[in-house]
């Protein structure tokens, strides 16, 4: 019995020898999975605050970045409407600039008479003032009155007036206006722009033309530049000649509208040029709405410049005695 209880000793010992033996390394594997999770936690906690470093100067250069955004290229904003009464001021304005720049402007077409400078404004349709001025010499030398151009064999004149281009149809309205200036008005132009343009191929704008600087009766000449121009200067949007002639002369005093054509024409023709206007160098450049069209460089500007604003000879072989540059030369072989 002893050694019974002995045994169950020993045994119970046993087992509470193996108890604490089995916790210990119980405790240890949960030591074990602890520490790392803590140093995870503790790695995870860096890991944060660099992430809140690195955050926080970011916010800071976000707020130091606005103070700078306005100084970026702003859109492109509408202009505001002008007056009318804004407009005509700013339209006699630039008139004004123009008889300074062009004192000397003129007619470009040679002529001597009346005559002469009808059948030279027929001529220039679809060509230039230098061709039709190379070319009259000739004619005028040929049929000097209407009476002997009426006379004329076609094929004859056809052949004098072909440098000009559309020979066959300014040939037929050359015979017929002398024609008429014949029967109709004992060989004299008339000075009436109604008389005018009963003339065949004359219409408001030749008529203009003759009425201003053969008779002294102002007009306005709308011509390709003419008309190109005062759209670009926002005088008027009109596309229609004789709409564009009203509108103009609602603007301008009739005193002034046969040398405003000559100077809107003279700006049209040596700078404010269709395709590539020489903003640049333009005079009035402060008073146009279109100003940036066109070469913005003054050097470069300066280039584009024609006939005697770029030193080049200009349109008439015999200019008035005030232009300031050189004559046009003659018609090879003429």
């Amino acid at each position: 019995m002893a050694k019974k209880a002995t045994a169950g000793k020993t045994a119970a010992e046993k087992t509470a020898a193996s108890k604490p033996a089995a916790t210990k390394p119980a405790a240890g594997k949960t030591a074990a999975k602890k520490a790392p999770a803590k140093k995870a936690t503790a790695g995870k906690s860096a890991a944060t605050k660099t992430a809140a470093k690195k955050t926080a100067p970011a916010k800071k250069a976000t707020k130091a970045a606005k103070p700078t955004a306005p100084a970026q290229p702003a859109a492109k904003q509408p202009a505001k409407p002008e007056s009318r009464a804004a407009m005509v001021r700013r339209a006699r304005r630039m008139n004004r600039e123009l008889a300074e720049v062009y004192p000397y402007a003129h007619p470009e077409l040679d002529f001597r008479n009346s005559f002469e400078l009808l059948v030279a404004t027929v001529l220039s349709a679809q060509t230039t003032d230098l061709r039709v001025n190379q070319t009259t010499p000739a004619l005028f030398a040929a049929y000097p009155t209407p009476e002997d151009m009426a006379a004329a064999e076609p094929e004859r004149l056809e052949e004098l007036i072909r440098p000009t281009g559309f020979f066959r149809a300014k040939a037929k309205s050359l015979l017929g206006l002398s024609t008429a200036l014949r029967d109709r008005f004992d060989g004299e132009v008339p000075g009436r722009l109604e008389d005018l343009v009963t003339l065949p191929g004359v219409g408001r704008k030749t008529a203009n033309v003759v009425l201003g600087n053969a008779f002294g009766v102002p007009g306005i000449t709308v011509d390709t530049h003419f008309g190109r121009l005062v759209r670009r200067f926002r005088w008027t949007e009109q596309q229609d000649p004789e709409k564009v002639e009203a509108e103009i002369a609602e603007i301008f005093p009739k005193s002034e509208w046969t040398m405003l054509s000559h100077r809107v024409v003279f700006h049209g023709r040596r700078v404010c040029h269709s395709r590539k206007p020489a903003c640049g160098a333009c005079p009035i450049a402060h008073d146009c709405p279109s100003y940036g069209e066109g070469e913005l460089d003054p050097e470069k500007a300066k280039k584009l410049l024609k006939y005697e604003m770029g030193g080049q000879p200009g349109q008439r072989l015999r200019p008035p005695a005030d232009y300031p540059g050189q004559p046009a030369p003659p018609l090879a072989g003429r």
